[in-house]
Order: structure tokens, then sequence, then C-alpha cells
């Protein structure tokens, strides 16, 4: 079963997780970071532009671009008011920093959307969380209620837990009372999205960099990071999976335990400069082995990069990865990537909104061949074929997403696979894949 984790340990960082042992009171948020300032659309992006502020949800979207189109599509429609979207739905199984935040820092996201709302001109903010991270959805709401936002009335809302819920247009359609999944959109939401409106949705860590862009300023923002990245960004460390498919171990930490005998998942949340070396964070097994960075839609890494594996995307492109998602997956020693993508494409197959061929067809068709290889039947070229198939042709990103991750693999760990097809690997026997 692959599944959210249980427990999430929040490391203390230099920005976004700075002073959160204080709690995450309104009032503890207002004497670390001081007043919510007063920020017009021009003075936004003053400060938000030249630093080159990127969401967090995966994509790396210009936050400025963003507003900026926003902006633009607001004058050409008068009547019709901006929207704002806080979007924390985290369908990715392996990512927790955007609950994270919410848990121990949720007014510097809640300040993001406010200052972008009132920027633009937007009289509502929608708070997307999930259904099966409840505490997350808690603790949103326990923050809203201490806030008294003038002119911003707030809207929350539950996606499904499923791994596309969190895709732009799903927690669109979400917000509209439908089903909650992808459909076919060829207009970015900037400038058509929630009811035709000019839509600025972001994840909820992209929102918080924008909080801590203005409260800190330009300078100390860019003080983090690398003059071509500036500021920091949140991981989230997954351990190395468990016999049942779930990914981590008990850590301890927030205390949201596993019931009915199921294991607990744990992972740990970390906030890192742009250009920190990985060794910082991860442990010496996590060097030694091959890496999954970016989450169930990244990329691996070779053992060979990964000592030297910095935080940096202009780094990632240059191994054929980037950050992506934030999320960074260990495995253990003697894990084998082939059976832990195979599971992995196995439960995306299972995800998809089943709306299009690519998905419907491709994907199915494609964990099969993977779980061949698991097995030990050399698919090589038919997994080629297939990830050709799918790739560019989906209503979202989730055909290119999985096929990213297992030509990853067939490239990045050619070398592993060989060892995997040959016996010489040391894995165990599949017997599990199937069953996430």
């Amino acid at each position: 079963m692959i599944r959210p984790p249980d427990v999430v340990d929040v490391t203390p960082g230099p920005m976004l997780l700075s002073g959160i042992a204080d709690g995450p009171s309104l009032a503890a948020h207002r004497v670390r970071q001081g007043p919510l300032p007063e920020a017009d659309a021009g003075a936004l992006l003053a400060v938000i532009a030249p630093l080159a502020v990127r969401g967090r949800g995966g994509a790396g979207f210009p936050l400025a671009r963003k507003i900026d189109t926003v902006l633009a599509h607001r004058s050409r429609r008068p009547g019709r008011r901006p929207v704002v979207v806080v979007n924390a739905a985290e369908g990715e199984p392996a990512s927790a920093k955007d609950s994270a935040l919410l848990d121990v820092a949720p007014h510097l996201v809640l300040d993001g959307a406010v200052l972008a709302a009132r920027a633009l001109g937007a009289g509502t903010v929608h708070l997307v969380t999930s259904v099966d991270r409840p505490w997350a959805g808690a603790a949103a709401a326990r923050a809203v209620a201490e806030r008294d936002d003038h002119g911003i009335r707030w809207s929350r809302h539950e996606a499904q837990a499923r791994f596309v819920s969190g895709q732009a247009r799903a927690v669109l359609e979400l917000l509209s009372g439908r089903s909650g999944l992808p459909v076919t959109s060829w207009v970015p939401e900037s400038m058509s999205g929630h009811r035709g409106r000019p839509t600025l949705l972001s994840n909820a860590e992209s929102f918080a960099h924008l909080a801590a862009a203005v409260h800190v300023g330009a300078d100390r923002y860019a003080s983090y990071g690398t003059p071509q990245e500036p500021g920091t960004t949140l991981l989230t460390l997954t351990e190395p999976a468990g016999p049942d498919g779930s990914f981590g171990g008990s850590s301890g930490g927030s205390g949201r335990a596993g019931v009915d005998g199921v294991p607990v998942v744990g992972v740990r949340v970390v906030e890192v400069c742009h250009g920190d070396a990985a060794s910082q964070v991860l442990s010496a097994q996590a060097l030694a082995n091959p890496l999954l960075v970016g989450g169930f839609h990244g990329a691996w890494l070779s053992p060979r990069d990964v000592p030297a594996l910095r935080w940096s995307n202009a780094h990632l492109r240059a191994l054929g990865a980037s950050l992506g998602a934030g999320c960074v997956i260990t495995l253990a020693r003697g894990q084998c990537p082939v059976e832990e993508t195979a599971r992995i494409v196995t439960y995306l197959a299972a995800e998809s909104a089943g709306r299009c061929g690519p998905c419907f067809n491709g994907l199915p068709a494609l964990a099969d061949e993977v779980r061949g290889l698991a097995e030990g039947a050399d698919t090589r070229r038919r997994i080629a074929e297939l990830t050709g198939l799918v790739r560019g042709r989906g209503a979202c990103a989730h055909p290119d997403g999985t096929a990213r991750i297992v030509t990853s693999l067939l490239t990045t760990l050619d070398g592993e696979v060989e060892e995997h097809l040959d016996g010489r690997c040391g894995c165990r026997a599949l017997s599990t894949v199937g069953a996430a």
C-alpha cells in the first residue's frame, strides 16, 4: 500500500521554518515576522520579480509572471474579480511539505495569500487541503479562525485522496463542485480559471515564499541560496520503504500514528538553501545508493552522482533531474530501484483520472511491462515504445511524469537494470508489486 505519511518531523530552517519552536499561533507569527505589510501589485512585483521566485509545486513557474498574467486579464474583464487559490491538496504520497507548513507555520502561507489577493483585487481566497491529511486541514482552519483579514473571504475545500487531485485543473474542478479530477484545458488558469475568472493558483510553499520575501525584504531573501537561484526550498525526505509498500518508518515527531496495526509512515521535512550540499541533510546510506529526486514524477540519480549532489535545479538539470515537488526518496542498502519503480508505476497507473487514452490504456500497459522487467523479463524495448506513446499526449502531465521516472530508470540506472536482469543485484523476488 502506498499512502501519505502519518508522522512528519519538521526541522527548523533558515527562513520559512525559522522560529517554529514558538508555535503556530498568529501571535507567535507576528512576533517572528512583524505585521503584514501593505503592498500593491507594483510593490509586490518589485520584490519578487528580481528574486525570480518560482512556484514550489513541481513545475517551477515564475510567480511574478503568473501575477502579471492575472493582472493583465483582470484589466480585460474588469467586472470579474480575480481569485486566489492556495493548493495544499498534496496528492503526491511522498510529499509532506505543504501539510507541514500549514501545521507549523500556517500564517506565513496565509500572509502570502492575503498579500496576493489584495494586490490583485481578489475578494476570496480558496484554501484546498486533502481528505487523507485531516490534521493539515484542521491546522488551516484554526489559523483562519485567528485572523481578521478585512475584505478577504476564506473558503476551505477538501480534495480526494488521489495522486492527480493536486493538479491545477483538478483543483478548479473541485472548487466548482465537480469530481476534482483533471480535465483538458488549453488556457492557463491565470487567464481563465475558477468560473472563468483570472486565478492565481499555487501551492502552499509558493505563497509562504511570497510572504517571506515581503516580510524580510529582497536583500535578506537573496542572502540565501545562489545568485542564480536565490532563497530556500523545502524538501520531504523519505526513509527506505518497508516490505508492505509504505514509505518510511516510525521516526517520532508529531505523533500522528497508524491505526489497526498498519505500520506508521514517517518522513522528515527540512528547509535547505539552493546550492546547499545534499550531504548536509542526507545520511551516508542515502549518499551511497540510487536516489529518487522530485517524487513519483521525478527521476533517479546514480549512486556515482549522489555524493556530490547539490540542491540546485541548475545542478540537477545536468543530471537529467529537477527538484520537482521537493520529494527525495532514499533506498536502503540492497533495495532494488527496478522493484521500486515497478511498485510506483503500478500505483500511478491506478491513480489516473482515466479520461484520456494515454492514462486509460497507456499507463496500465506501461505498468505491466515495468512489472515484467522487475520479474526478470527484458521488456526494455517495449517500455521505450510505451513511454514514447504516452508522453506529451495526456490531458494533464500525469503520463509525462510517469514516463519520466521509467525513462530515468532505464538511462541513469542502466547498470543497475542490467545487474537486476542478470540476477546480480541481490534483491528479493518481486511479490508485492501488484499489491500497491
